[in-house]
């Protein structure tokens, strides 16, 4: 992830140093570097492949990537403005890299996890100057995938939150603030659509070839188009609460229950678009203009697959 990180950063024109903390021999810390220059041009080479930038922009771009041992790891952190931990996912190993973090980085130096496992309030406990930490969940590829989760913590300082979603936003990339809450937002929902995969293929219900299909051109498509909250309110709560009790009484009741505010929502008569609340409220919106943007959303991401057919000027038997 690091690396991956450091292709972002460096494409969008920062120099950036990417540290290793581990102590390694004068060969082991050649061939490291060389694998991972390797790996970071590879990258932006397929990019280039891909019409993103020019064969002549990879090499000043990987240029821009400083790799640095263990050795001068005090001196190249001694005046960063933000440090992105990216060590194994462990609570040891992030343990002793804060602690020389907290040694070497300046006060006001933001230091930030990229963890997608482990809560942000657990490990601010481990940072000098916790008032300065967060985490910054990437996406793989990070280079590529813009959203950024970046989870809080009780004690973080908002100066520093507004630093880090300014910097995110410099970049390009689209910073999306949580609570410190396990699995953050994209690894939450994607762990619940993947296991359900997995269990589809495991109870016969359809191949793996049929669900990944189902998925990028039903459901990834759609929910390309339209948010999660979003297309709740856009089909309405009603449908969201009956087809969660009619699954959760014949599939599982524990994977299909609907939360405690989608019954409160019913209750109340807040279905969303068409009653004018739901989980967004949709009073004073023009409903027809709205509708149109989301068809004219879905209908881009169809182009964009190949997947939209024009009018046949035929009419058929």
């Amino acid at each position: 992830m690091g690396r991956s990180i450091a292709i972002a950063l460096a494409y969008a024109g920062h120099r950036i140093s990417l540290v290793d903390l581990r102590p390694r021999t004068f060969e082991e810390v050649r061939q490291l570097h060389e694998q991972a220059h390797a790996e970071i041009a590879q990258s932006l080479r397929g990019l280039a492949q891909l019409g993103a930038l020019r064969d002549e922009q990879v090499e000043p771009i990987a240029a821009r990537v400083e790799f640095v041992d263990a050795a001068g790891a005090a001196a190249a952190l001694a005046d960063v403005e933000l440090v992105f931990e990216g060590v194994s996912e462990t609570v040891e190993a992030k343990r002793a890299a804060f602690e020389q973090l907290g040694r070497w980085c300046r006060a006001d130096a933001i230091v930030a996890s990229t963890t997608s496992s482990i809560g942000a309030g657990k490990l601010a406990r481990m940072i000098a100057h916790p008032e300065r930490f967060l985490n910054m969940h990437w996406l793989n590829p990070a280079y590529l995938i813009p959203v950024v989760e970046i989870a809080t913590h009780a004690g973080t300082a908002p100066e520093v939150l507004a630093r880090a979603k300014a910097l995110m936003e410099r970049i390009g990339k689209l910073p999306v603030v949580c609570n410190d809450t396990p699995g953050y937002i994209v690894p939450r929902l994607q762990a619940l659509v993947m296991n359900e995969a997995a269990r589809m293929i495991e109870e016969g219900a359809a191949t793996a070839e049929e669900i990944d299909k189902a998925t990028r051109y039903g459901l990834g498509l759609r929910f390309a188009a339209l948010g999660v909250v979003e297309f709740i309110d856009f089909g309405g709560v009603d449908i969201l609460h009956h087809a969660s009790r009619e699954m959760s009484a014949s599939i599982d009741a524990a994977r299909y229950k609907a939360p405690a505010n989608v019954d409160r929502l019913m209750a109340e008569g807040r279905l969303g678009l068409k009653t004018g609340s739901g989980f967004f409220d949709h009073r004073g919106r023009d409903v027809g203009a709205y509708r149109n943007d989301v068809l004219s959303r879905v209908l881009a991401m169809l182009r964009h697959q190949g997947m939209w057919r024009e009018p046949s000027n035929e009419t058929l038997d």
